[in-house]
This record gives C-alpha cells, structure tokens and sequence, in this order.
C-alpha cells in the first residue's frame, strides 16, 4: 500500500472576511472626537495588485501610555447573538478592519504616546499560511529613530506618512520591491 501523499498547507484566509470584521470596527473614537486622526493605506501582494480580502487588527497604546485596554471592542449580545455597538466613548486600543475591493482600509484612533508611537498590526490575507505581524509608526510623533533599529535599511515601510492634518497613510506591500518589515517573536 503506497501511504498517502501530504494535502497542501491551510491558508488564514479568505473565510475570516465573513465572520470577523464587527460594525465599526476601524472606529476606535467617535466620530467628531477632537483627537482623532485616521490612519489608512492599501494592501498590495508581491505584484503591486491590490488585496481586496485582507484582514488588519490594530492594537495600540492608550494616550496616556497604558496598554490594559478596555472592554467593548467587539461584544455580543447574549439574548439574540449579534454584535453588540461600541459605546462611542470609549477608546479600547483595538480595531479590526477588512480591505475593500480596491485594497483599501481605514482607521480613525487618537494619536499613539510617545513612549510608544506605533500601532501594533497583525495582517490576515489569502495565500498566508500564518498571519504577519508590523507596525506603523505615526509621522511626527517620535519613534522614527526606532525604525532603523528594528527593521534596518527597510525601517522606512514602517512610517505612516501624514497626508494632511490629522491624515497618515500606511500601505502594507507583501512581497517586492518595498516590501513591508514583518516582525518575528520568539514562540
């Protein structure tokens, strides 16, 4: 008996872009907040062609440099099983946002402390057998000495670019000519 041949590895994706992404889920402020900024980009496979089924989770510190979090980034309803809103006022540190069909994403946060000006990214996308991690460190904000610390000669794919007031852009590229750092921990 021949013993059976190994099945192609598992992909992370497309199916989340059904089940994860959460109403309102890239608005970590409300909106009119008078510190919010937004943060936005595209997400580019090794091509340069858009990928319209990513998934970006944002994690970050609170203003004040606390990083406990508060509850309410994605609640359900116990009673009938929807997604219960965010409470408008409350800033939790989380976000998840799925790309449009062109790519696209969106986010509007408050500005990141300066003890710890990124935003944390985790990136969900078809074709990844595990997800990757970055960071998107907020232009004008500090932290751009880190960046050659971290990701060396390629510590500029990890600067969100200001486009205008309170407007930065963050484009995560997978492969390629400039191709984004991607973080590894130990695990």
């Amino acid at each position: 008996m021949t013993p059976p041949r190994p099945t192609p590895a598992q992909t992370v994706g497309p199916f989340y872009g059904y089940a994860l992404p959460f109403p309102g889920g890239g608005d970590l402020v409300p909106p009119g907040h008078p510190d919010a900024i937004t943060l936005h980009g595209y997400v580019y496979d090794g091509a340069g062609e858009p990928v319209p089924d990513a998934l970006l989770e944002f994690w970050q510190a609170a203003p004040d440099g606390s990083l406990a979090g508060r509850p309410g980034s994605w609640l359900r309803n116990p009673s009938d099983g929807g997604f219960l809103p965010r409470d408008g006022l409350t800033f939790t540190g989380f976000g998840r946002v799925p790309t449009d069909a062109a790519g696209h994403w969106s986010l509007r946060t408050l500005p990141p402390p300066p003890a710890a000006p990124y935003l944390a990214i985790c990136l969900f996308a078809r074709g990844l057998s595990r997800h990757l991690f970055t960071r998107a460190y907020v232009e004008g904000l500090g932290g751009e000495g880190e960046l050659k610390a971290l990701a060396g000669e390629r510590g500029g794919t990890l600067l969100a670019r200001g486009e205008g007031v309170g407007v930065f852009r963050f484009d995560v590229r997978l492969q390629g000519e400039g191709e984004t750092a991607f973080l590894t921990f130990p695990g």
